[in-house]
Parts: C-alpha cells; sequence; structure tokens
C-alpha cells in the first residue's frame, strides 16, 4: 500500500496546477486577442482608408478643374500628381508579416501623405480638414473656399483667398447657428 502513494508528486501539486493554469489562459488570451486584434486593425484600416479616399477625391476634383482650365504646370497641379503618386503607392492588401521582400514603412508613407495634402491646401488657399462622414450630412456643407475663384477663373491672389475665406467663414457660421436649432 505504501507503494501505491508517491509523495514525491506531492510536492511539485501547487507547481502542476499553476502551469495547468496558466497555459489555460494562455490559450485562451491568445484566442480573443486575435478575435479583438483583427477588429482593432478593421477598425483602424478603415478609418486610414476613409481619409485616403477624402485626400484622393480632393486631388482629383482639383487635376480636373485644373485641366479644364488648361493650367498643368502651376504648382499646385504638381502638388496634386505628387499626392495622387503617392496615394497609388499605399498598399491594397494587408502586407503579410512573413513577408519581409515588402518593407514599406506605411506610417511614414501617411505622414508623406497628409504632408503633400497640407501642401497642396495651403497652395490653393484652402483650409486642410478632415472631417468623417455623419449620417444626414450633405455635400453642401464641404465647400471649400477657393472652389467658386478657380471655376470662374479668377486669379488665385492674396485679396480673393482672404475674401472666399471671409465667405467661408459666414456660410459657416450660418450653418451652425441653424443646425444649432433644429
Amino acid at each position: 500500500m505504501a507503494e501505491d502513494f508517491d509523495l514525491e508528486s506531492l510536492i511539485h501539486v501547487e507547481q502542476t496546477f499553476f502551469d495547468s493554469g496558466y497555459q489555460d489562459g494562455y490559450d485562451h488570451g491568445r484566442i480573443h486577442g486575435l478575435i479583438e486584434g483583427r477588429a482593432l486593425g478593421r477598425e483602424k484600416g478603415f478609418e486610414m482608408w476613409e481619409e485616403l479616399g477624402y485626400y484622393e477625391g480632393f486631388s482629383l476634383t482639383w487635376k480636373a478643374t485644373y485641366a479644364a482650365q488648361g493650367r498643368d504646370d502651376d504648382r499646385a497641379a504638381n502638388h496634386i500628381r505628387h499626392l495622387l503618386d503617392l496615394i497609388s503607392k499605399f498598399p491594397r492588401v494587408n502586407p503579410s508579416a512573413s513577408d519581409t521582400s515588402s518593407e514599406m514603412d506605411i506610417p511614414k508613407l501617411f505622414r508623406q501623405i497628409r504632408s503633400r495634402y497640407k501642401a497642396l491646401c495651403s497652395t490653393l488657399g484652402v483650409q486642410p480638414s478632415l472631417r468623417a462622414a455623419r449620417e444626414g450630412d450633405s455635400p453642401r456643407e464641404e465647400h471649400a473656399p477657393g472652389v467658386d475663384d478657380m471655376e470662374n477663373g479668377s486669379s488665385n491672389s492674396v485679396e480673393n483667398r482672404e475674401s472666399s475665406s471671409e465667405t467661408r467663414r459666414s456660410e459657416l457660421l450660418r450653418y451652425a447657428c441653424c443646425q444649432s436649432y433644429s
């Protein structure tokens, strides 16, 4: 009877239960970490692409405006070309962690795109902004200062930008007042 009972196994009982619990918790955390990480990645990826889509649409609109006016050698046209080129370099698929052939620095590229967008806005005399779309917003609210000046063929002088900026401020104030009462 004494041979059936092993005292040596009692010495490590606490460590055995600790190791078993640790392994169960690790496996459980790994599963839930993957699920949570995938959801967070999807959310952040959507936010990044929403911002890139805004920049691309903004650039294409101004590119079409400049093409209609025949102004291809302007500084703003150069910024538009560079911005669209940077956006086209942004990866369209999620790079695999095991794929070492793609050593793209996505945050650096994103910073370059934002910088080029701000430079373009500065050249055009437009206030740079990105506002996430909300349900019920109308396209009228997205009017940028300087658009009317470009479509009418007016020069993009400091006076035009200042008056356009003042007009934009008054439109925003009127809109904000109307929205607060509705």
